[in-house]
Parts: C-alpha cells; sequence; structure tokens
C-alpha cells in the first residue's frame, strides 16, 4: 500500500487540522442549540421523531417505540434497523469499529477488495469477542497513489483512490455521526499502510479537542502482518519462497476465510495453482484450520490493544516500525 496522494502539497495537513477543528466545533454549537432551545427551523422538529419519519404519522417513528422484531445476529450497523442499533446502545454495546481497507491490485489471484473481505471477518469477530462493539461500514476507499498522475497502486485498473485530505475528512465525520449518537469509545482499525496516519492524525486531534469523551483511538497493533506470520510458524506456515506478488499466506487464508471466491480457491484448485510463496492452500480442511488460527491471533491482538488504549484514554504511542505487510 502507497502513502497517501500528499507528497506535492504538505502544506495541505495543516488546512486540514483548521477544518477539523471547525467542524468538530460545528457539531457541538449544533447540539447545544438544540439543547438550549437555540436556533430552529420554522417548524420546530418533534423530539420524539425517529426513524425516518414522524411520530405522529405512524408509532414505530416514535423514539421510544418498542421493536416489533427480535434483535437480529449480526454486529453490522447496516446490516441493523435504527432500533436494533438504539436497543444494542442501550444494552451496552456502546463501543463502535471504524475499519478502513482499500481497492488496488494484488497479482493474479487476489479481488481488487482484499483488505475489505479481511476486515469483514475481522471487525466481526474482535466486535463479537469484545461483546460490547458494532462494526460501521467499513470505509473501502482509501488514498491508492496520486490519481493523475498515476502513481502508486493508481497504475493498474480497479484501483480507486482518494486524496488524503479526503480521507482523513471522511473519517472526522464518521467519528462525529458516532460520537452525536452516544458511542462511548471509537475504534479505528486499517488493514492497509497507506491508511494508518489519516487513522492516527483523526485520533490524535479529535482527543484533544473532545478530551477523551469519547474515547477514540487508532489501534496500529491490528495492522501488523510480520506478527501474524511469525505466529503462525508454529503451525507449519513457513514461506521459502518470495514470488514478488501484492500477497502472502496470511492474507490468503484471512480472505479465504471470508470468501473463497476472493482468492480464485475453485479455479486455482483446477489449475493446481494454489500455492502462494512457497505455501500449499490445496487441502482445504488445513487451510481453514489455518485461517480460524489466523483471524483467532488478529482479535486477541486486537483487543488487548483497544484494552490498553482505553486505559490511555487514547492512541497509544507507535511502536518501532515492523517490515512486512499489504
Amino acid at each position: 500500500m502507497t502513502r497517501g496522494i500528499l507528497s506535492r502539497a504538505p502544506h495541505r495537513i495543516a488546512i486540514l487540522g483548521a477544518a477539523l477543528a471547525s467542524a468538530v466545533a460545528s457539531v457541538a454549537l449544533s447540539s447545544t442549540a438544540s439543547a438550549q432551545g437555540g436556533a430552529q427551523p420554522a417548524t420546530a422538529r418533534d423530539p420524539r421523531n425517529m426513524g425516518g419519519g414522524t411520530c405522529s404519522a405512524n408509532p414505530y417513528n416514535c423514539v421510544d417505540a418498542v421493536n416489533p422484531l427480535r434483535a437480529p445476529d449480526t454486529v453490522w450497523m447496516e446490516e441493523m434497523t435504527w432500533m436494533d442499533v438504539r436497543d444494542a446502545m442501550k444494552a451496552g454495546k456502546t463501543t463502535a469499529i471504524i475499519a478502513t481497507g482499500g481497492m488496488e491490485p494484488n497479482g493474479p489471484w487476489l479481488v481488487t477488495g482484499k483488505h475489505n473481505y479481511v476486515l469483514h471477518t475481522n471487525c466481526d469477530a474482535i466486535a463479537r469477542k469484545l461483546g460490547n462493539a458494532l462494526c460501521a461500514p467499513i470505509v473501502k476507499f482509501v488514498p491508492e497513489g496520486n490519481i493523475s498522475p498515476a502513481s502508486g497502486h493508481m497504475v493498474s485498473p480497479g484501483t480507486i483512490s482518494m486524496r488524503e485530505e479526503t480521507f482523513r475528512m471522511l473519517l472526522t465525520d464518521l467519528v462525529a455521526s458516532l460520537k452525536a449518537h452516544g458511542f462511548t469509545k471509537i475504534i479505528l482499525i486499517g488493514d492497509s499502510g497507506g491508511n494508518q496516519a489519516g487513522q492516527r492524525w483523526l485520533a490524535d486531534s479529535v482527543t484533544k479537542i473532545w478530551q477523551g469523551t469519547p474515547i477514540v483511538a487508532h489501534i496500529q497493533e491490528y495492522y501488523d502482518y510480520a506478527s501474524v506470520a511469525k505466529h503462525m510458524e508454529q503451525f507449519g506456515i513457513n514461506q521459502t519462497v518470495a514470488e514478488g506478488l501484492h500477497d502472502d499466506a496470511e492474507i490468503s487464508l484471512n480472505m479465504f476465510i471470508d470468501d473463497p471466491k476472493s482468492i480464485r480457491y475453485d479455479e486455482r484448485a483446477k489449475a493446481k495453482l494454489l500455492t502462494i510463496n512457497g505455501v500449499s492452500l490445496a487441502d482445504r480442511k488445513k487451510a481453514t484450520a489455518w485461517a480460524k488460527q489466523i483471524v483467532e491471533f488478529r482479535t486477541k491482538v486486537t483487543i488487548e490493544a483497544i484494552d490498553k488504549a482505553t486505559a490511555n484514554k487514547g492512541t497509544l504511542p507507535a511502536p518501532p516500525r515492523r517490515t512486512g505487510g499489504n
């Protein structure tokens, strides 16, 4: 994953800081005005209205409406109704996880949404293990290189890039939205190298502005494929060949457990091409067991880091730079 698109305009980050402060202040002022009966639209909003309609038109649009259906077995906000989210938060699920992935080239086998497939499995596992968390929709578009002239991953078809300042302001609005709804802890994880700086910047910035209420933390420990590779050696994954692809056994397996089609598993099996860096994935039972161990390990590491960041009331100091990662 490349760095951002700001190599030609580093001064934009300073401008972003001012924009962030303005955006956060705007949210705060809006909330204060509503709470204190400040400037209102021509027709004041009925505080009972919720759910996309008016309480007077249908009781299901009332803030205290009883959910007519059983809560779904999901941790994904986009798979829940507004009532499901409301009731989950009332039950204690007040941690929100924002996961950022990307659209980029990954050799001949892996689909361009590689990181998004990985995050679909991992965010789900992390939220369920935490027991008090929900996952926001995955942010699928991130900085991938200059758009014009093309650089980094943008030289390959299928890549979708985003300016660094756009990415950071998108995260700002996501975090502010979750804060407005009452989430007390907002966690950012990124599955790609180019996502890390923007997440840290946003988390550190709002931590200073909001002073830890809510806690907003970038969990850098999540993105540590070198540790994943080291951990998996004990289970027999020894990558003895460097194929030079934007791929490795750990990330392929992490995708496989989410959707085998994302690594073209059946087609590669038929063509006898189910290896990566000298590791065979042809034994489906073994590959599934390996994949589960990868998800379990990454979940454990991430939750331990979330606990430490919570105690720190924000992102931990940056760890020593490690090699490895996609």
